[in-house]
């Protein structure tokens, strides 16, 4: 019997216009009625995640969000911090210098919102879905040992894969690197993955792997759906996410995540 469904948001969980179906609602409610946890794990901050959170009704003690890729996972009424593993200043005046010489813009998430040296459409859309502030900041002005909690290299799709193929090898025994979307490369502390962090929370209530399902569409879902008992990928999913799942759903406009909960969670 499956206990705990960790689900992403966007292209998973989200329809396109970035709405909830009445038809995931209702089978997400149900298997919470059935005793069955329902997480939600995104590269979103928790401010980017609190309306969806109280639209699903996942705002008691007894709920846990992954927010940041699984950087911070954090009681969803308490806000108290399970697990937390974060980059530094030092990070991002590395991985700047880095994204100047590739030819890509760069933001990253620190205590006062995204922060960016140059103002991008891909940072103001950070800005607009998440509800938090976007600031064009200059980085030499970033303390060394300033918290940083994730940084991503940002481009027109075409421009960031040249990019990519340019990275030093070197970066991704340093990093957890994920592409989250054609236009987004995300840079985490080497210890974050929503994978670990699906973990780590799993560990954290004394449920096993094998009674988990994780539902994902991108590759920063990818080692989440390999953690579970059940890896699950969005019949939108990139073609990397397809092959490591179990089982591969309808897409996000079709109810994905709700005919999942209802084949392997409520038909049982």
């Amino acid at each position: 019997m499956y206990k705990l469904i960790a689900v992403d948001m966007d292209g998973t969980l989200l329809k396109e216009d970035k709405t909830i179906s009445d038809k995931t609602k209702k089978a997400i409610l149900k298997a919470q009625h059935k005793g069955v946890k329902v997480v939600l794990a995104s590269g979103r901050p928790i401010e980017g995640m609190i309306r969806y959170l109280e639209e699903l009704n996942l705002t008691s003690e007894e709920d846990y969000v992954l927010s940041f890729n699984g950087s911070i996972i954090q009681n969803a009424k308490t806000k108290e911090v399970i697990r937390k593993n974060i980059l530094k200043g030092k990070d991002l005046m590395y991985l700047y210098d880095i994204a100047k010489q590739v030819g890509v813009n760069i933001h990253a998430f620190s205590s006062k919102g995204c922060i960016t040296p140059r103002m991008s459409k891909y940072s103001e859309v950070e800005g607009v879905i998440n509800n938090i502030p976007v600031l064009e900041v200059d980085y030499s002005t970033v303390q060394d040992e300033e918290d940083i909690i994730k940084i991503m290299m940002i481009d027109e799709p075409e421009i960031l894969e040249a990019a990519i193929s340019k990275l030093p090898k070197s970066l991704y025994d340093e990093y957890t690197i994920v592409r989250s979307a054609p236009y987004f490369l995300e840079f985490l502390n080497k210890d974050s993955s929503k994978g670990t962090g699906m973990k780590a929370l799993a560990d954290y209530l004394g449920i096993s792997k094998e009674q988990v399902i994780c539902i994902g569409d991108a590759g920063n879902d990818l080692d989440m759906i390999e953690f579970a008992g059940l890896g699950v990928a969005m019949g939108n999913a990139f073609d990397e996410v397809k092959q490591a799942a179990d089982y591969i759903t309808k897409n996000n406009q079709e109810d994905g995540v709700a005919h999942v909960i209802q084949k392997f969670v409520l038909a049982g």
